[in-house]
């Protein structure tokens, strides 16, 4: 099935209760419209864990595919947002945990159990659609420990409040504000105030496009 395209003004018309509720309808192709809305988010969240770039779209199919057959368990509780981040973090993780369960099989049939992870140089569709200011940016956020890195992007890439990261990740405030400090020290300041930009991560055009009609392929 190939995915629709919807006209800004009718996605702008449908909030996401409508849209969920028109998609358990029966009408599946909407789904669409939810991937559209927060691909920029959920790609966002997952790239807090995971660098390689092929890896976070397989893991963003997986966690929209989920969420369509679960769909009519969301409640409504949260924001629809809220509930992706939560599978699209559940998918990374589970990613992460499957890494690390290979590495340490390898590991136990070597002498050597020393493993060093290095981030991969960025390619040229990275160079091409951000430039040599944003690839740098990107690198040194790379370098951010994971549990820094995630709450960095929520809260300064996605514009999270720090209590919604504090429910995310099951953290005190306090907790989410130290992860705060600690990961702006750990970037240079001037890296920052000069570089900063919301085309950070960006996740759009034909990788946005790329994404959508894989997912509304399976479903």
């Amino acid at each position: 099935m190939r995915a629709i395209s919807f006209s800004r003004q009718t996605t702008a018309k449908l909030t996401d209760t409508e849209v969920i509720g028109r998609i358990l309808s029966g009408e599946k192709e909407l789904f669409e419209i939810l991937m559209r809305r927060y691909n920029q988010t959920l790609y966002r969240v997952v790239r807090g864990y995971i660098v390689s770039e092929s890896e976070v779209e397989d893991i963003m199919q997986e966690a929209y595919l989920k969420a369509y057959l679960k769909l009519d368990e969301f409640r409504g509780n949260s924001a629809f947002s809220t509930w992706l981040i939560r599978i699209g973090m559940n998918e990374a993780l589970q990613k992460l945990r499957k890494r690390k369960q290979a590495m340490f099989m390898e590991a136990a049939g070597t002498t050597d159990h020393t493993h060093k992870i290095v981030a991969p140089e960025p390619g040229p569709e990275k160079k091409v659609i951000g430039g040599e200011t944003r690839a740098i940016l990107e690198q040194t956020i790379d370098r951010l420990p994971e549990k820094y890195r995630l709450v960095f992007i929520l809260h300064e890439l996605e514009g999270t409040p720090r209590q919604e990261i504090a429910r995310l990740l099951d953290l005190s405030d306090s907790n989410v504000k130290v992860r705060l400090h600690r990961a702006k020290k750990m970037l240079k300041d001037d890296l920052l105030k000069q570089s900063m930009t919301s085309a950070v991560f960006e996740f759009g055009n034909s990788r946005c496009d790329r994404v959508v009609s894989a997912v509304m392929n399976k479903i």
